[in-house]
């Protein structure tokens, strides 16, 4: 979901900047940066972001200047200017600070000074808003394309990572079975060695072995991890966004992993386990990333 692009343009003797970047969030949080005569198109461009990414928090700051001989105007925000020397007021009076505010103090603060088109003042032309949506429109398919480049890696990684995850099962599926077979085979030599009058009931004991020996089988587990895995093939594969939905198969994944710990016979299962857990959580980290 990261990426960084800036474009600008100049028509008619204006010029329009626009820098947009994204970084991993869980939703689409839009944060839009321009100048308040162009707050009329702030809905336009959060819907242009809306329209092709799902995904990420998306920062856009846009500058937009005129380059002609329009003629330009100062605007000074006196109500802010009465508020902060309000708030300078209060804090001489109690000893903070000391001095009358300059006017380069004014100018260091924002929005306090604006200089503009005359002739624009509080809305802007439809050139103008039609300039800044062209511009943000190009800035947001380079970034795209940017955070296309970077997910094309980042599938790579987690193809990898679900390959390893693959194996696992295929593994500790064997070694299971390998551990049900030892532990059953525990059992019987026990039971051989007990007293004859408490061999009496041979039927009973066989149910009672199959059925302790039946809380080690993980089949059912075994088969929710290949789909899980074969789910995860699909979405992946597809062309709809599917962060979201690998997170929560993640979550999934790391449920039967869990079970298949608690349930699997052998130090070889269990040293497998550790090693899926490992490899689930590097994945997960790595999903946040994902559209």
């Amino acid at each position: 979901m990261t990426g960084f692009a800036s474009v600008s343009r100049e028509e008619a003797g204006q010029r329009v900047s626009v820098t947009v970047k994204s970084v991993n969030h869980r939703f689409l949080d839009v944060q839009v940066k321009m100048p308040s005569a162009l707050a009329a198109v702030e809905a336009r461009l959060k819907a242009m972001v809306q329209q092709r990414l799902t995904r990420g928090r998306v920062e856009i700051a846009l500058s937009w200047d005129q380059i002609d001989d329009t003629p330009r105007e100062v605007v000074l925000n006196e109500r802010l200017i009465a508020q902060i020397n309000a708030a300078v007021d209060c804090a001489r009076a109690q000893g903070l600070v000391s001095g009358a505010l300059s006017a380069s103090d004014l100018c260091r603060v924002p929005h306090v000074l604006e200089v503009r088109a005359a002739a624009e003042r509080e809305s802007v032309s439809d050139n103008t808003a039609g300039l800044v949506e062209r511009t943000a429109g190009d800035a947001l398919d380079a970034l795209v394309v940017m955070r296309e480049t970077d997910g094309a890696f980042l599938s790579a990684d987690l193809d990898a990572r679900l390959l390893t995850l693959i194996t696992f099962v295929e593994t500790v599926e064997y070694q299971a079975a390998q551990g049900q077979a030892a532990l059953e085979a525990r059992l019987r030599e026990r039971l051989a060695a007990l007293p004859v009058d408490l061999q009496q009931a041979p039927a009973a004991v066989t149910q009672e072995v199959v059925k302790f020996v039946a809380q080690s089988d993980i089949h059912e587990e075994i088969s929710r991890m290949r789909g899980h895995v074969e789910h995860w093939r699909q979405l992946a594969g597809g062309s709809e966004p599917c962060g979201r939905k690998l997170d929560f198969l993640v979550q999934e994944m790391n449920r039967e992993i869990n079970t298949i710990g608690s349930k699997a016979e052998g130090l070889r299962a269990t040293e497998l386990v550790v090693g899926a857990k490992a490899e689930l959580e590097r994945v997960r980290e790595q999903v946040q990333n994902a559209e």
